[in-house]
């Protein structure tokens, strides 16, 4: 490549993006002289869901923007919270985010998931089509440009997942009010409209009932109910008051 050359630098929390020789700060960089500055920090490993203000010798520019001979570009992280503008917040979980999607949905979080894999091209149309935010830790998928909105994941650990969304987002938090299998709404339902769909077992113990008005699943105060109660408990202590 024969063109302009530039000086590039990213936050820390976009280096685990870059190769290793551009994470140390300021690093030179040789472009065609055509190429928008959005293409130039995708082509260098950062998906642009990633990035935030876009500074060239400090001013902020867009990322059509075409980066000149000696300037210096600064690529931001994402401010956090950060703002969907446009449509209710709500999102699309790729088919490796399952126990992320249940919990986000335990939380009352509208999370569509798709448990298999419909490939990244649909995805996306789907992402657009229902105006959701597309989470994923694949980078390829969060850079087609079909995408609505986008946001990477940067742990695999769901326990870090989980915070990591709450924290980007600030979802409002509605506990208990969503299908953990399906994402439908719950609804109180009286124990003797649901009770053939019960054991035996469950029928004497539990008679407080909620159940899915889209896919009709009945949900009770089992045996894992204090293992959830700490999951909805610990986001509603960190999150709570940021997502009212």
């Amino acid at each position: 490549m024969n063109g302009p050359e530039i000086h590039i630098s990213f936050a820390p929390e976009l280096r685990l993006f870059v190769p290793a020789e551009r994470r140390d700060g300021r690093t030179a960089l040789v472009t065609d002289g055509s190429s928008s500055l959005g293409h130039v920090v995708e082509s260098l490993g950062v998906p642009l869901t990633e990035a935030g203000r876009l500074l060239v010798d400090g001013s902020r520019v867009e990322t059509s923007y075409v980066p000149a001979e000696g300037e210096h570009v600064r690529v931001l992280g994402v401010e956090r919270p950060q703002r969907v503008p446009g449509a209710p917040l709500r999102f699309l979980l790729d088919v490796h985010l399952g126990t992320l999607a249940r919990r986000l949905r335990l939380l009352g979080v509208d999370a569509a998931y798709e448990s298999e894999d419909i490939g990244d091209a649909a995805l996306a149309a789907l992402s657009a089509r229902e105006q959701r935010v597309l989470l994923s830790r694949d980078r390829g998928l969060l850079r087609r440009r079909e995408l609505w909105a986008g946001a990477y994941v940067y742990s695999d650990r769901p326990d870090d997942q989980l915070r990591d969304v709450l924290q980007r987002f600030a979802p409002a938090l509605e506990p208990w009010t969503r299908c953990t299998a399906c994402n439908g709404r719950l609804a109180d339902a009286d124990k003797t409209a649901v009770e053939h769909q019960l054991e035996q077992g469950t029928q004497r113990s539990y008679d407080v009932f909620a159940q899915c008005t889209a896919c009709e699943r009945v949900y009770w105060r089992g045996a894992h109910h204090a293992r959830l109660q700490a999951i909805v408990e610990g986001a509603l202590r960190e999150f709570g008051d940021a997502a009212a």
